[in-house]
């Protein structure tokens, strides 16, 4: 599937919640949504993911041509873990709601992978909020589809810990169609290859730093370019609806 193509108007119940949208997402690319809270990203978010909601395009919504079904996965800000199950069976999970046989074996390379060794047998109770967002992050990884969708999935982590996520997903999700909805903008420029700004009346694309991503957070091109984004962002007026 090459690039993602979204148009239309978007509603929610009887209410235009975005006019006019005429969105790219490149394959092997991270693609990023911003705005104002309750401007419509993660109801953005669901609809692209296939998750069901009183929500609508009217539109298209396609990968060259094609449905999505079946070919998108996704991450939120809750981790969304299963608390009675361990690590391996909920990075599993989407296996075993299909009725297919879990690969219990890539689950814990794929554990490994994220830095989670030996914590296998851990449930999420027991589990840092940076070792659930991992855990989630393999459970992406396990589901191997060409489109990710990630709705502010590091938002509820320090600093420290989010930098760190955001260079370990920019490295494992390499390849695939990422779809980053954020309302941080240095999260935006750090990770983005392209970025759009949402508002009522449409998305307006964004210019970012040449460099490549993930960017160093501590280069001036890269503050200049968040410095920017922060002062659009807190131009804009506030947003009445959800979103």
């Amino acid at each position: 599937m090459s690039t993602l193509r979204l148009s239309g108007d978007l509603w929610m119940g009887d209410a235009p919640l975005i006019r006019n949208l005429a969105l790219e997402f490149p394959a092997a690319r991270w693609s990023c949504l911003l705005g104002r809270s309750g401007v419509g990203k993660s109801t953005l978010a669901r609809l692209i993911a296939g998750l069901p909601g009183p929500y609508r395009l009217e539109g298209e919504l396609a990968g060259n041509g094609r449905a999505l079904a079946g070919h998108v996965a996704m991450m939120a800000q809750d981790a969304q873990l299963l608390p009675w199950a361990d690590c391996v069976q909920n990075v599993t999970i989407g296996a075993r709601l299909r009725g297919a046989r879990p690969d219990l074996a890539r689950a814990r390379a794929l554990l490994a992978q994220v830095g989670l060794a030996g914590l296998e047998g851990r449930r999420p109770a027991a589990l840092s909020g940076g070792q659930r967002q991992r855990v989630a992050l393999a459970r992406v990884l396990m589901e191997d589809c060409p489109i990710v969708v990630l709705d502010e999935p590091f938002s509820a982590l320090d600093t420290v810990t989010r930098l760190a996520m955001q260079d370990l997903a920019a490295k494992l999700l390499q390849g695939r169609c990422v779809i980053l909805i954020t309302h941080d903008p240095l999260e935006a420029i750090r990770l983005s290859d392209h970025a759009y700004l949402l508002g009522p009346l449409g998305a307006e694309s964004l210019a970012l730093p040449a460099s490549p991503t993930p960017r160093d957070f501590t280069a001036p091109e890269t503050l200049a370019a968040q410095a920017q984004l922060l002062a659009r962002l807190h131009s804009l007026g506030p947003v009445l609806c959800a979103g």
